[in-house]
């Protein structure tokens, strides 16, 4: 089963003075499963990384995408509808949060891979009654 990525684990990887980067170093090191990243978490990562990192990180991260080291999951109509019914359920979510939940819930994965428990941990997803957080 592949492992669904938010921002912020993607982001804590490359930045070693991250309070997540051990951590989340040490859980990869331990997984085998492929790399899920939604298309909407893109631009927030490659933000974040150019602008806290610079450019040459921004890059690698890119080369990374297109090297196919990670799995890219596209925005289904699905999940922008899903989406709707999400923010108005949970007014603290925003729309990339929402794509990760209505994404995880279309592909009926068990957990998503986060550094954000105070958002994700309150959704009661569709298809379960919690979402694992990892690590």
């Amino acid at each position: 089963m592949p492992l669904l990525f938010d921002t912020g684990p993607l982001y804590a990887l490359a930045d070693a003075d991250d309070a997540w980067h051990q951590r989340m170093l040490d859980f990869m090191e331990k997984r085998d499963e492929t790399v899920l990243v939604p298309v909407t978490v893109l631009p927030e990562v490659t933000y974040l990384l150019r602008s806290r990192l610079g450019d040459r990180v921004e890059r690698s991260f890119v080369g990374s995408l297109a090297a196919r080291q990670m799995a890219i999951e596209p925005l289904q109509q699905a999940d922008v509808e899903r989406c709707e019914t999400l923010l108005e359920r949970y007014r603290d979510l925003g729309f990339v949060d929402c794509t990760v939940i209505a994404m995880a819930e279309r592909l009926r994965l068990s957990a998503i891979v986060t550094t954000d428990r105070r958002h994700f941990s309150i959704v009661r997803p569709a298809h379960r009654m919690t979402f694992d957080l990892l690590p």
